[in-house]
């Protein structure tokens, strides 16, 4: 019997650029980047009154690529900053498209996406989908717990890669998803190691302001007593510590650059400082890692490291020889989201997952095109 076609487009705004894919079941038919003049942009007072502006280069760069939209299945976009929500794929409905625009939990390029989506996708008269969006939050009730009653931990992280890169090795070990517990490093510009268990992310690391280990360029855990102390010295706007510990901190902190391929060519020319604290990072991410089995009783069927830096062969070394005493360490470097965001879709359309409905309202389902 031969396979049913599904055929998506994938969008992924970044805060310059707009990634776009189109997909014919997994296989890429087109990867593009649109890049946008950040000049161009600053005219726009919100980030959700960029949509317009960048629907239209979409749709100029399809046509220009000679892509047919009404081949079409589903349009999925990468999620933004909404309501905590469980992972899953997510038809965007009208009451995630009002807290996207107005940032329910922030302003952030990723908004776009549900909302790029929806406007594609409802002109075409077809469903439109997110996939993980970062504030996937499956934590357990203890996990939660902080130690200040006034700071509840939350859950933030790289949960579109997490879940794909978990789901695929998955298959790889001839296992589903939900059968397996998985520890997984994201590690790139920021960091988070979640611990997978049975398909839910029962704790992890909040990668985006303040917790786990330093990366590029976030700081991670820091002393509490010492950064209240810098905060309230005088010295510093609330502004000037929120950048330096996000953006600026990490190996941007400590070396001035973000590039994990320059820290390690300084290495090689002997540069003991660059060394010390490209360690550091990997022993830092080790120590997290093994903090996660804790939470899984040690019960781990592999440990999976991916993102950028799983490409720094060094590096992976490092943390590989720290934590394989624990499980298998898998290695799949990079990220592919307008892949990620494709299998989500797929998973929906082929029947293999039911979709999700966004909190506050449930709509009718539009029947897919093949």
């Amino acid at each position: 019997m031969q396979e049913q076609k599904f055929r998506i487009l994938t969008i992924n705004p970044g805060s310059t650029s707009t990634k776009i894919g189109v997909f014919e079941n997994e296989r890429p038919l087109l990867e593009k980047t649109i890049r946008h003049e950040a000049d161009v942009l600053r005219q726009y007072k919100t980030i959700a009154d960029q949509y317009e502006f960048r629907k239209q280069t979409i749709l100029q760069a399809l046509d220009e690529e000679g892509i047919n939209l009404s081949k079409l299945s589903a349009v999925c976009g990468r999620g933004g900053l909404l309501r905590p929500i469980e992972g899953g794929t997510y038809r965007v409905n009208e009451a995630m498209l009002e807290d996207l625009r107005r940032g329910y939990s922030g302003q952030h390029a990723s908004n776009l996406g549900g909302i790029l989506a929806h406007e594609i996708a409802s002109a075409l008269n077809i469903p439109a989908f997110i996939v993980d969006p970062v504030v996937v939050d499956e934590l357990d009730p203890i996990a939660r717990i902080s130690g200040f009653p006034l700071i509840e931990r939350r859950s933030i992280f790289h949960a579109l890669n997490q879940k794909a890169v978990a789901r695929r090795v998955a298959k790889q070990l001839g296992k589903r998803y939900d059968e397996l517990n998985l520890i997984v490093a994201h590690m790139g510009g920021g960091i988070t190691v979640g611990a997978h268990k049975q398909g839910r992310v029962v704790d992890v690391n909040n990668g985006l302001d303040g917790e786990g280990p330093f990366s590029p360029e976030r700081a991670g855990t820091v002393p509490a007593g010492d950064l209240v102390a810098l905060c309230f010295s005088g010295e510093y706007y609330r502004e000037e510590i929120m950048n330096m510990l996000v953006g600026g901190g990490g190996l941007v902190g400590y070396l001035g650059t973000n590039d994990a391929v320059k820290v390690e060519k300084m290495i090689e020319a002997g540069d003991e400082k660059a060394k010390l604290v490209y360690d550091a990072m990997a022993y830092q991410v080790a120590k997290e890692i093994g903090a996660a089995s804790a939470v899984l009783s040690g019960k781990v069927d592999a440990i999976i490291l991916t993102g950028g830096l799983a490409y720094g062969k060094s590096f992976v070394e490092q943390i590989t020889r720290r934590v394989q005493w624990i499980a298998d360490v898998i290695v799949h470097p990079g990220e592919n989201e307008l892949q990620a965001l494709a299998e989500g879709a797929l998973r929906v359309l082929r029947g293999e997952e039911e979709e999700k409905m966004y909190p506050g309202e449930v709509i009718s389902p539009v029947p897919a095109r093949c």
